[in-house]
């Protein structure tokens, strides 16, 4: 038995002489070679095509395929410097304009167009075989500047094509006119600037655009709509409105040039310029609306009072406009005026607030007879008189009374010009100045400006007085108190046998005392003579000059310790004899 065992062994390790099975061997090492060499070329395609562009590809017409992209950005660079710098020519209904692409901002984004082909390792045989054998062509990715093309080439539509004729209304004296619309042409400026993209970089053939119709914002209903509903019941006839009891008119051929309509939406829509309506009715309400009046206080029967404002009534200009618009379609082409209560602006309290209460000052002055004094003095004190100055506020003689001319009511009469006498405009305003000067100097205000006389006149109190010359001499004081200040002018004209005479009263709280010290004169000098020509010559009999000195006293109201004091000096040339010759 064991011997047979045996036997069977060494019979199989012996050579089968059975044909199938040396075949079976024989495939199962052709199919691992097989597997060997596929697997090799796999391998050899995976690393080639891993990092490559597909052989056929081209951006731009330039050939980079089987390029690394940082190679094909280099070359599609260096293909298409001259490209890049072109000008692109467009041809548009026959007429040819170059383009320049720097100043249009249209550049070639290099790694941008070489980006959009696919690259990159794969597993797929399919795109592996593309990546050896396929490719396909690529427009370059190209860069505008922000609106500048389109900018340009609506300035090539405007020249090349014909707008449209926009339907309008225009209103006349004469009536309402239609414009009805009609169809324009020029670019479709969103399409050209795609093929202007697209053609870029230029490969030197012209770009050709055609011409496409631009139709107007309006149709001709639209137009016809806004003449038949609005315009002409607007030109109808005059329209009315009724404001405090009385009536203003407007006739159509007035009115018509704050009339207009204006495109919203597709749609005529009436409009006013309500400016130019409140210009055709202001001069029509004069004695119709008043404005309000401020509560003000006055110098009754010697004392001062405060006087109540009133509220006024004004035209409603927010209003004006809708309500314009609604009458001239009306039917009975009448209305309320829209108006609006108007508050003064100062009120009773504001007035009580200031405490004029009391006379603080006083000061007259007299004046021989001449009538140009009369005029000169009585008009500058009338422009004057119920000033209210408030705390802080700055009294201008030359801003309140204002040049001085025949218009403003003012006659030629005697000034002094460089210590001399000549006959000007507003002779006599220098009374005014010093009388108002004084009654400020003792109500205890803060002088800012005053200007003596060059030479003295002896109707005035010496050192305390003032002249004024338009614009250049001022008078100008400040309240520096904390209440209002109410000036009050008094005039009595001169006669040929009685004086003038100005006095000035000022009224607030009382603040202050005052008293003025007034030095000897000192420093005398003699006068001249001077022959002078001419018509304006004045005679005159010369006196000295002089210097002096006025000290203020400040002391509180009710008290006799000396709160402060300030000086003032005056040099006063002296007046010279003038012969006239």
């Amino acid at each position: 038995m064991t011997d047979r065992l045996f036997l069977d062994d060494i019979a199989d390790d012996e050579p089968s002489s059975d044909p199938g099975k040396r075949d079976r061997r024989f495939l199962r090492w052709l199919l691992l070679a097989v597997v060997l060499v596929v697997g090799g070329l796999y391998v050899a395609g995976l690393a080639f095509a891993s990092d490559r562009l597909p052989e056929d590809t081209r951006i731009a017409g330039v050939e980079v395929g089987g390029l690394k992209p940082d190679r094909a950005e280099q070359v599609l660079r260096e293909r298409l410097g001259e490209r890049i710098d072109r000008p692109i020519t467009l041809d548009v209904d026959g007429r040819t304009f170059d383009l320049e692409p720097a100043q249009l901002g249209l550049d070639v984004d290099v790694a941008a167009s070489v980006d959009q082909v696919p690259v990159g390792r794969t597993w797929s045989v399919a795109e592996m075989w593309e990546t050896l054998v396929g490719g396909e062509e690529y427009p370059a990715v190209v860069t505008t500047g922000s609106g500048v093309l389109e900018e340009r080439l609506q300035e090539i539509s405007e020249e090349v094509g014909e707008p449209p004729v926009e339907g309008a209304v225009r209103f006349e004296a004469s009536g309402p006119e239609a414009t009805f619309p009609e169809a324009g042409s020029g670019l479709d400026v969103a399409a050209a600037s795609e093929a202007v993209v697209a053609a870029f970089p230029s490969d030197g053939e012209p770009v050709r655009l055609d011409l496409v119709d631009v139709e107007p914002e309006l149709d001709v209903p639209a137009v016809t709509a806004a003449m038949r509903e609005f315009a002409d019941p607007a030109m109808d006839g005059p329209v009315t409105y009724r404001a405090a009891g009385q009536r203003v008119s407007l006739d159509p051929a007035d009115y018509a040039s704050a009339l207009s309509m204006e495109v919203r939406d597709g749609v005529l829509e009436p409009a006013v310029d309500v400016d130019r309506l409140r210009s055709l009715l202001d001069p029509l309400l004069e004695d119709v609306l008043q404005g309000p009046q401020d509560a003000t206080v006055r110098v009754v029967d010697g004392r001062p009072k405060v006087v109540p404002g009133r509220a006024g009534r004004a035209v409603d200009d927010e209003r004006l406009g809708d309500s314009f618009l609604a009458l001239v379609v009306s039917e009975r082409r009448a209305a309320r005026l829209p108006t609006v209560d108007t508050p003064p602006e100062v009120t009773v309290k504001d007035v009580r607030a200031l405490g004029v209460k009391q006379k603080v000052s006083q000061f007259t002055t007299y004046y021989p007879h001449a009538e140009y004094r009369n005029i000169n003095i009585g008009r500058a004190a009338e422009l004057i008189d119920g000033t209210l100055l408030k705390p802080g506020e700055t009294f201008s003689l030359n801003e309140i009374v204002g040049e001085r001319t025949a218009e403003n009511g003012f006659a030629r009469g005697t000034i002094i010009s460089n210590g001399l006498f000549k006959e000007d405009y507003g002779g006599g305003v220098s009374q005014v100045a010093t009388t108002t000067f004084n009654a400020a100097f003792f109500a205890g205000l803060e002088d800012i400006e005053h200007k003596p006389h060059s030479v003295y006149i002896d109707r005035y109190p010496v050192g305390r007085e003032a002249t004024v010359a338009w614009p250049t001499v001022d008078l100008r004081f400040r309240n520096d108190t904390d209440y209002g200040v109410l000036i009050q002018t008094i005039h009595t004209p001169s006669s040929w046998s009685n004086s003038g005479s100005l006095t000035v009263r000022m009224f607030s709280t009382k603040v202050w005392d005052i008293q003025a010290l007034t030095s000897e004169r000192y420093a005398y000098t003699s006068p001249g003579t001077q022959t002078l020509t001419g018509d304006d010559c004045v005679p005159n009999t010369g006196y000295s000059g002089f210097q002096v000195d006025v000290t203020r006293v400040f002391r509180k109201a009710g008290e006799s310790e000396i709160h402060h004091t300030e000086k003032m000096h005056t040099t006063y040339i002296a007046s010279d004899t003038v012969i006239c010759r």
